[in-house]
């Protein structure tokens, strides 16, 4: 509908310009990927929300009974294409196929539909919008920085009060270490990237039911709970993963974002949080996550680094980092808090009634006169009766009424209705300016 399509290129528009204002290029791929692109990227989970394209024509020539029985080979037989899951993995193979055409670093952002064949439920959508920013090219924790201060703008922008969550990967390798599980590195991230919703105990027979065995369990439930400030849990971590080069080296990561936002201190709050695992395996480096802190919804921004995606399509050690918005969780949550602005429905500001006289064409002046000043007006286009054009404009939502008739002519004014109050006056164009500017 025209309120929610205006309510959400309200929070399209903030995002974009954010992006626009810290360097970075819009770029689109197309809706469909080959599925060798996005296939084994996700992880297993990611792998069956896929939405596979059946080929064009006859596209079950040829298949066997054998076929029939074995899922994976049938898809690769049957289905060439799939939509895209998310913006990150086209992404990567944009790169590597115009290596050639683009600079480095490359910070570009993209706005599109991503498709999960998932349960459609609150928060959770078949369809829905990514609004993405990447740098690619570059190894500084600077462009880690960079995006979190793009996160705490867009969100500061649209008065919506979040925490963003801050881990690393390379912390997450070396708890798996230090449990005596790294070949569970996987399992383990995928399990307690669900804790929030699960809960600890779901976590841990999750776990359990993976191989991990109850004492490395238990040696993973001090990381999980660790409390204190962001530098103590980084001083506690130091200690617990002493014997693992690889998380040291994720702690000194997070110790240097930390070191930088101190010269530039984010409006919302930051937290260090060990359970944050961004279940995607792509991910090598910082992590992120956005939660709403009013508001009961699941993750409403993510991203992190991802220091060889690129490597799966031909083109190794050309590290990465980006985020993504939610543009439609994070219109949920403002829907609900009811923090849309008046003018993010793009309502028009006043209607002037038709009254099929002189006046038409003065009050076609005033229009064009007000959309100068980037003031949505309309003339109601036919001469009918005043109640029919009234209820238009109550239905429309339009907070004010402009007349031009003759006596208005004579004396150069408009009489101007607030449809809310009820109150008429006859004021000049210059005075209705300043009237609907405070609305």
């Amino acid at each position: 509908m025209p309120v929610e399509t205006a309510r959400r290129n309200y929070i399209f528009d903030i995002i974009r310009n954010v992006y626009k204002k810290y360097g970075y290029a819009p770029i689109e791929t197309p809706a469909m990927e080959n599925l060798s692109t996005l296939m084994g990227k996700y992880g297993d989970e990611g792998d069956r929300l896929l939405f596979k394209i059946l080929n064009s024509g006859d596209a079950f020539a040829g298949i066997t009974a054998g076929d029939l029985s074995d899922n994976a080979a049938l898809t690769l037989k049957t289905c060439e294409k799939g939509l895209r899951y998310d913006l990150t993995v086209p992404f990567a193979r944009f790169v590597v196929q115009h290596r050639n055409d683009i600079v480095f670093p490359f910070k570009r952002y993209q706005l599109q539909p991503v498709w999960r064949a998932d349960r459609p439920q609150k928060g959770r959508y078949r369809e829905f919008y990514q609004c993405d920013a990447d740098v690619i090219g570059s190894t500084a924790l600077l462009n880690e920085v960079e995006l979190l201060q793009i996160i705490d703008e867009v969100f500061s922008r649209l008065d919506m009060a979040v925490t963003i969550k801050l881990n690393n990967r390379k912390v997450l390798s070396g708890v798996a270490e230090m449990m005596g599980e790294a070949d569970k590195l996987t399992d383990i991230t995928v399990a307690i990237d669900k804790i929030e919703k699960a809960g600890h105990e779901a976590v841990e027979a999750e776990l359990l039911a993976k191989g991990v065995t109850a004492t490395a369990i238990e040696k993973l439930r001090p990381v999980l709970t660790l409390s204190g400030s962001n530098r103590e849990k980084l001083v506690a971590l130091q200690t617990m993963l002493a014997a693992s080069p690889v998380g040291l080296a994720g702690v000194a990561e997070l110790q240097k974002i930390l070191d930088y936002l101190q010269a530039t201190p984010l409006r919302q709050a930051l937290e260090l949080d060990l359970s944050l695992a961004r279940g995607l395996n792509y991910y090598t480096g910082a992590i992120f996550e956005v939660k709403a802190k009013d508001a009961e919804m699941g993750s409403i921004c993510g991203g992190g680094r991802y220091d060889d995606l690129t490597g799966i399509f031909g083109l190794s050690n050309l590290p990465g980092v980006g985020i993504s918005f939610g543009a439609d969780r994070i219109y949920d949550v403002l829907l609900q808090l009811n923090k849309f602005p008046d003018t993010a429905a793009g309502n028009t500001r006043i209607l002037f009634f038709n009254l099929g006289t002189a006046g038409e064409r003065k009050a076609l002046q005033y229009v064009q006169q007000l959309r100068a000043q980037d003031i949505v007006a309309e003339l109601y286009p036919d001469p009918d009766k005043l109640k029919k054009q009234f209820d238009y404009a109550t239905r429309r939502g339009i907070p004010l009424a402009a007349i031009v008739g003759e006596e208005e002519l004579a004396r150069g004014v408009i009489s101007l209705k607030d449809l809310r109050s009820g109150v008429q006056q006859s004021i000049p164009l210059e005075e209705v300016i300043k009237r609907i500017r405070l609305i």
